[in-house]
């Protein structure tokens, strides 16, 4: 029998309430998609470890690339020097997103926080006053302060309620299978935002195709569109939180790709660098870079970090984005392997609303008093585990989002899972 996990006791968790959870696993090693625990136990880890495992758990060329990097150099103070790694990435996605300038930071929430400050502090170069921030009910941006004012206020920001800025928000027309009523809850929520666009708007941030953290809740990308649509008629700016849908997550390199949207700014982090290491990357137009370029020095974008474009997480993302140029059908056949698993998933009582965007899956729970707090989805979770399948849904929200490298056995075993899990909650 292995041994019963016990907390550690000097770690601290991240949103882990101690008196109602059991002790972490231990993990030991990884290997594709999966997780060895130091009792022997493998398991499939079905959400890449938290959204960011892409291509699997130590993937060779990943690993071989940072190692080749840290003989050559290991970190350089960006605001005094530039490297060729950083170069190259930056090349890469500008290329690849249509967005000229890429700024450097460390991680999700704050990839946010530098677009925020962007578009805020670009009106304010110009001497305009757009008071007004515009994002969608249900939004998740992140937990620094800037970004946990643009999501959705909840359990996680309520302690710090006085400390957020007010921000606008329209509904999200999130929209699943068999839904006969999204045409009336996106015109709703059109009619919101054209209203909302009426104020002088600094900008309007959304996560494209997909909110994750508050359920993967999807909407159509022709929505999007028509978001798009009005604000640019209305002169404010675009901000995409791909932090989660970027990478081919959703079918395409990016979200706004598949969406048929250009943003002015996107945040990107997550699947960026494989899951290896932790980097943000913020993109955005040379018209926008070219509104800090002054005399003035309080027009000067006075953000940074210690390990801005470490060389490290720069080799990474470039050899993650070798894979992913190398292996398109990876990402663009991935919703194609879902489809016929979680239609017949589908078919289970316990199952509502089921929807599905590339390599997202997700559905409800049919529970009572749904919710993030609702306790069917943790006893999902420990049900799963006993079959060697890890999961973490989102309340009564259960998804599968798996590192591309899956195999079919595998998936059929992470469905199978859930399917006698349900039977037995």
């Amino acid at each position: 029998m292995p041994s019963a996990p016990s907390w550690h006791p000097h770690l601290w968790h991240p949103t882990t309430q101690v008196a109602r959870s059991e002790p972490p696993l231990r993990a030991v090693r990884g290997q594709g998609a999966l997780l060895e625990l130091d009792d022997g136990r493998q398991l499939i880890d079905a959400i890449s470890s938290w959204w960011v495992t892409l291509h699997g758990h130590a993937e060779a060329s990943i690993a071989a690339a940072v190692a080749r990097q840290a003989h050559t150099l290991e970190q350089v103070i960006f605001a005094n020097f530039r490297h060729p790694t950083a170069e190259a990435l930056a090349e890469r996605l500008s290329a690849c997103s249509g967005l000229e300038r890429l700024f450097f930071s460390d991680n999700g929430s704050t990839a946010v926080e530098v677009a925020l400050k962007i578009a805020w502090q670009w009106w304010h170069n110009q001497g305009i006053a757009r008071p007004q921030l515009i994002a969608f009910d249900g939004a998740y941006h992140g937990d620094t302060f800037g970004a946990m004012a643009l999501g959705e206020r909840s359990l996680f920001s309520a302690p710090f309620e006085p400390l957020l800025f007010a921000v606008a928000r329209a509904p999200w027309p999130a929209s699943w299978w068999n839904d006969d009523r999204v045409e009336a809850r996106e015109a709703a929520s059109l009619e919101r935002l054209e209203h909302l666009l009426s104020h002088p708007t600094a900008a309007v941030i959304l996560e494209p195709l997909v909110q994750g953290a508050s359920g993967m809740a999807m909407v159509r990308p022709a929505f999007l569109r028509q978001v798009e649509e009005r604000v640019r008629a209305a002169g404010a700016l675009l901000i995409a939180d791909e932090v989660l849908t970027g990478f081919g997550r959703c079918g395409e390199l990016f979200a706004c790709q598949l969406a048929g949207i250009r943003p002015d700014l996107m945040s990107l982090s997550k699947g960026l660098t494989g899951g290896f290491l932790p980097m943000g990357v913020t993109l955005t137009s040379e018209a926008l870079y070219g509104g800090f370029i002054s005399e003035q020095p309080g027009h000067t974008l006075f953000h940074g970090h210690s390990f801005t474009a470490n060389p490290l997480g720069c080799a990474a993302a470039l050899a993650s984005l070798d894979l992913l140029e190398a292996h398109p059908e990876r990402y663009r056949g991935f919703e194609a392997r879902h489809l016929p698993r979680l239609e017949a998933l589908a078919q289970h009582p316990a199952v509502r609303r089921p929807r599905l965007r590339g390599s997202i899956a997700a559905f409800e729970l049919a529970v009572e008093n749904p919710g993030y707090l609702n306790p069917a989805g943790r006893r999902l979770q420990a049900l799963a585990l006993e079959q060697g399948v890890f999961l973490r849904p989102l309340g009564h929200v259960v998804y599968l989002l798996p590192p591309l490298c899956i195999s079919d056995q595998q998936l059929d075993q992470c469905y199978g899972a859930v399917r006698s899990a349900l039977d037995q909650l």
